[in-house]
């Protein structure tokens, strides 16, 4: 079974992405879905960051303006 919350090195990896540019994308707003904090950790939703990939990977500000309008 797959985990549904992942580590910022997991969602790298499922992105294809080396650890230190994750970390860069998500500081700077160009990765677009938000971590989820649980006590210490930031974990981040799997089923969210494949969607975010399926749609071109938009930066942060128009992710967050897609994912909370209506669907047509």
């Amino acid at each position: 079974m797959e985990a549904l919350l992942i580590s910022a090195e997991e969602s790298a990896e499922l992105l294809g992405v080396g650890r230190t540019l994750f970390y860069s994308m998500h500081s700077s707003g160009r990765l677009g879905p938000l971590p989820i904090k649980l006590g210490r950790r930031s974990l981040w939703n799997r089923k969210e960051i494949e969607a975010w990939t399926e749609v071109g990977c938009p930066a942060r500000r128009q992710w967050l303006k897609q994912r909370s309008s209506p669907e047509d």
